[in-house]
């Protein structure tokens, strides 16, 4: 009953005037910031901290948090529409939703992943009402060897993952490993693999890398006469945008388990949306009896990991909160937030706080309803800019982008490190390697490499310490299935039968 009266609380604050006008701007806010890419939610986040100096803590945290997942529902539309991802999480939304574009149901793909959004939000809303204490509890017990293990499983998981060969996917995850790796070490203050370069020492700008493998690789292609289907405006209406009987139906297992993926990995700090809208993807490419329809088009390669993208956004609050512990660079911002107005989040933040914490978990519902309201008109809009020619279109979207780049470190160089990776990426699309595996190995490298140390540290060095903890042991097993699975065991297997065969005969 004390809970059923705080969430109660919490609906009476956020419902207030003033904090519903300023969730609204948060979620405009973020779905246009979603939507350009190369903006993002951290710029739009750190550029509005300033007006929350005049807001009070629970009003501020509404309006940066509506950023931060309205963020999540506009950076699909730009995946979908033209094969650029707004936030990094976005990617694997490439490899259904553009083909989807590209066979003219561009309307259809922008409605799925709208309501599978709204879906896995709301999932996420229960859960961090109900269930924030358990899953505080559960993302606890994970130490380094865990969280190393279960980074690797997503690697691993992206490979597989990769249409074609599995030992390019793999090799794309290892090459994206090692970009993460140039920049300054944490640990010794020594400059790895930057070649001398000073522009390098803080690494490779994550925004030019992911842009420029999927945004500006798309304008070279389609400048080599390989671009999208461009579609009609005039035939873009209301009942073009809705699904059919049978792709929604496609639709809502994907969306319970990406659910389900999503706001589990979200309540796990540093894990963050991207390795959860990944792992969503994988395991719908796992269970699926049609597998070689990913990359094609499926409905469930983007309902999946639109669901767990949103689920893990919102129960990212969870450990953030609750812990302390910031799941990725947006949340630290927000923790800042905080701290500017005197609040240090932690254990005791919800008993102490509890205004703000259900007042925040209560706006998010509020924020998804407005999502879905700001969203669905919009579509037609998108999809009509698919009618303006490439010749305009994309120069347009090349000057966004490239502001968009320079504009997150002021640094010319991460221009051309964007414009070099945008032909890398032409390259390997013209080798069907795919570039997913790469980035999310980029993202997820540095976090790695932290608990990799960290693991091996608290285990005077024993690699065997990531067996002796049985949650890393389970995700380790997992991996070498995985990696089994995606090997070409079938023709060895034959020759092997065959040479015993053979030798029986000759006995």
């Amino acid at each position: 009953m004390d809970l059923f009266n705080q969430i109660l609380g919490g609906f009476a604050t956020a419902t207030t005037p003033h904090n519903i006008l300023f969730c609204f701007i948060g979620v405009t806010i973020g779905t246009f910031v979603g939507v350009l890419p190369g903006l993002g939610p951290l710029a739009a986040i750190a550029l509005c901290l300033p007006i929350t100096f005049y807001l009070d803590p629970t009003t501020a945290m509404i309006m940066l948090a509506g950023i931060f997942y309205g963020a999540q529902y506009g950076s699909s539309t730009a995946s979908i529409l033209l094969n650029i991802p707004g936030t990094a999480s976005a990617a694997v939304t490439c490899l259904d939703g553009y083909p989807l574009t590209q066979k003219g149901q561009a309307g259809v793909a922008l409605m799925i992943t709208t309501l599978t959004s709204f879906a896995g939000g709301t999932m996420a809303i229960v859960l961090v009402m109900g269930l924030a204490p358990v899953i505080s509890a559960f993302a606890m017990n994970f130490s380094s060897a865990e969280y190393f293990s279960v980074m690797l499983l997503g690697l691993v998981a992206a490979s597989t993952l990769s249409i074609g060969s599995p030992i390019k996917g793999m090799t794309m995850v290892v090459a994206g490993l090692a970009l993460s790796m140039i920049g300054t070490d944490k640990y010794t203050g020594e400059f790895r693999f930057t070649g001398g370069i000073l522009d390098l020492a803080e690494g490779v700008s994550l925004v030019a890398l992911s842009i420029g493998l999927f945004g500006v690789a798309e304008i070279l292609s389609s400048f080599a006469g390989k671009g999208p289907v461009l579609l009609n405006a005039s035939s873009v209406r209301l009942r073009d945008m809705l699904p059919t009987r049978t792709q929604l139906k496609q639709a809502i297992l994907p969306t319970f388990r990406g659910m389900g993926i999503g706001s589990v990995i979200g309540a796990m700090p540093g894990a963050g949306p991207a390795l959860a809208s990944y792992l969503a993807y994988v395991a719908e490419t796992q269970v699926s009896k049609n597998p070689e329809k990913f990359g094609k088009g499926a409905i469930e390669g983007i309902a999946a990991p639109e669901a767990a993208n949103n689920a893990s956004v919102q129960t990212a609050f969870i450990p953030t909160l609750t812990l302390g512990v910031p799941g990725d660079v947006v949340m630290a911002v927000l923790i800042g937030a905080l701290m500017i107005h005197g609040i240090t989040p932690g254990p005791d933040f919800i008993s102490s706080h509890g205004d703000i914490f259900w007042g925040l978990a209560a706006s998010f519902w509020i924020g998804n309803v407005l999502l879905l309201v700001l969203n669905i008109p919009l579509i037609g809009i998108w999809v009509r800019m698919l009618a303006i020619p490439p010749r305009i279109l994309y120069p347009i979207m090349l000057v966004f982008v490239c502001i968009g780049v320079y504009s997150i470190r002021n640094s010319i160089f991460d221009v051309y490190i964007m414009l070099v990776f945008g032909v890398v990426g032409y390259v390997l699309a013209l080798f069907r390697y795919p570039a997913p595996p790469l980035l999310l190995g980029f993202v997820l490298g540095p976090l790695m490499e932290q608990h990799l140390r960290r693991a091996l540290l608290l285990g005077r060095g024993d690699p065997m310490t990531f067996l002796y903890h049985p949650i890393s042991a389970i995700f380790l097993a997992i991996c070498l299935v995985l990696i089994l699975r995606s090997l070409p065991l079938g023709p060895i297997v034959q020759k092997l039968r065959a040479r015993q065969t053979h030798r029986v005969d000759i006995e």
